[in-house]
């Protein structure tokens, strides 16, 4: 679950890569499952966006952002990918929860999503890398 914004912004490239992995997503089961069911609502309710138009401070796929749990005052640094990328330090998937809640938010807001212990909470402090205001493609 997330506050702040009613809606999200992708650019049309990332939502062109992540539609076929939701609608493929009958495949997976459990908590897969689960996690592409979450990623199908985030597409549902996104703005879709050409990249020379997206706004710099918001993230998208392959972008690499500070977080700030507001709860514990702790700053981590994320990057979040494709499933299909290898994993490395501190990469997340999109497909994980926090990846999945991460997409399309700018600076500024306030992530909240329900985890075990109750509900986590992440303020966007700064992308620190958007492949978009680079002028890179990235394939996922």
């Amino acid at each position: 679950m997330k506050t702040v914004r009613d809606n999200i912004l992708i650019t049309r490239s990332d939502y062109e890569k992540l539609r076929p992995l939701v609608d493929g997503g009958r495949a997976f089961n459990g908590s897969d499952a689960q996690s592409v069911g979450r990623l199908a609502q985030e597409l549902d309710r996104a703005e879709i966006v050409e990249s020379d138009a997206m706004p710099g401070d918001v993230i998208t796929m392959n972008s690499r952002a500070t977080l700030k749990d507001l709860d514990s005052g702790e700053l981590k640094e994320y990057r979040l990918i494709f499933p299909t990328q290898g994993r490395q330090g501190n990469d997340v998937s999109i497909l994980a929860p926090i990846g999945t809640a991460m997409l399309g938010y700018r600076v500024g807001d306030v992530i909240e999503w329900q985890v075990p212990r109750g509900i986590r909470r992440l303020e966007v402090v700064e992308v620190l890398y958007q492949p978009e205001a680079q002028g890179a493609s990235i394939e996922g």
